[in-house]
């Protein structure tokens, strides 16, 4: 065992992570579901959601049997919504080819919807114990510092090298208490600013920090702007109800609950909008405060436009339009800018 791996299993076993919900089990399910959530998004912001998702779909069968609607509902406010469908369709893969099985072997595990190798590697390791490597962006910090590796740590040259690097590093015994100090090690200690270098136990062979390294490695990804796009959110409302409409099943929020949209045009007649496309009669209201909400690829400004309904159809013109209370909006597989104009909307009439 190299001395990297026994110094980070010593120091987790005593120092490390030891009582978070997706811990102290073998079950592939559980430890799936919570590496999943965990992409691109904070523990203290998964564990509640967690929880939820785990007691309305405790297996993989009831995942699998369950609608996207009632997924996506249950992963509302998360974020990454490309993560919760991807989820539901492995599920369900599981059940139609491995007899509701969470499979064993690494490169079948691959095969399912949004796991990666890293993804397959934390779960090979902590549910079946097997040597497998995992680097996500932790664990690229980690060892960019360590081993003082310069350049973007997802560049495909600095990121071959890395998974060479941490495949060297491997244990052949403790992989639950490596893979988890990895994690804990990346999450808690060496941190994105400010690492606590006094509390990590590699300090002595930590390159970074013998060369004073630790405030600009890893190298940040290169800057460039980031495009930016303007949509205006029709608020159709009659008294405490408000109209909503399904997005496609892909692309951004796929398949959640949305207020309709319009290209942001200041000429457009949004009366005339909502009573050719959706049936109502309505007047225009004075617009609320424009939203921006950041994507990877780019920035969306939102402008929510009420418009005060004098009456509607039992039913939306649209199939794919329906409406809702306010707080039965909440409860509803919405998108979180949505969710931020509905709570408002709440508070004004109360």
């Amino acid at each position: 065992m190299t001395d990297f791996a026994s110094r980070l299993i010593s120091w987790q076993k005593i120092h490390g992570r030891h009582d978070l919900p997706w811990q102290n089990t073998t079950d592939p399910y559980a430890i799936w579901v919570s590496e999943i959530m965990l992409q691109q998004t904070q523990v203290s912001a998964v564990i509640g959601y967690y929880s939820k998702f785990m007691a309305r779909f405790p297996t993989i069968a009831d995942l699998a049997h369950a609608t996207q609607d009632e997924v996506l509902q249950h992963w509302s406010g998360l974020g990454y919504y490309s993560r919760a469908r991807n989820l539901h369709h492995a599920a369900q893969t599981i059940v139609d080819e491995h007899a509701g099985q969470f499979p064993q072997d690494f490169d079948t595990i691959q095969t399912l919807s949004g796991i990666g190798r890293s993804t397959a590697a934390a779960i090979a390791s902590f549910a079946f114990h097997q040597v497998q490597t995992i680097l996500d962006g932790n664990v690229k910090r980690v060892l960019a510092r360590h081993f003082a590796i310069s350049g973007w740590t997802s560049s495909p040259k600095v990121e071959k090298a890395l998974w060479q690097l941490a495949e060297s590093l491997l244990p052949q015994s403790d992989m639950v208490a490596y893979t988890q100090g990895l994690m804990d090690l990346g999450a808690t200690v060496c941190t994105r600013s400010k690492p606590k270098c006094v509390a990590c136990p590699l300090t002595t062979s930590c390159l970074a920090l013998q060369q004073n390294l630790t405030s600009v490695l890893p190298t940040p990804k290169p800057k460039k702007s980031i495009p930016e796009k303007s949509t205006t959110m029709l608020i159709l409302q009659q008294g405490n109800e408000v109209m909503l409409v399904k997005r496609p099943p892909t692309g951004i929020w796929g398949g959640l609950w949305s207020f309709p949209e319009q290209d942001d045009t200041e000429s457009l007649d949004y009366a005339a909008i909502a009573l050719n496309q959706f049936g109502v009669s309505a007047t225009v209201d004075t617009p609320l405060a424009t939203i921006s909400h950041v994507f990877t690829h780019f920035k969306l400004h939102i402008k929510p436009q009420p418009l005060a309904v004098s009456q509607h159809a039992l039913q939306a013109r649209k199939a794919t339009a329906i409406w809702l209370t306010i707080e039965d909006a909440l409860d509803a597989a919405i998108p979180t800018p949505v969710r931020n104009i509905l709570l408002q909307l709440a508070r004004t009439a109360s």
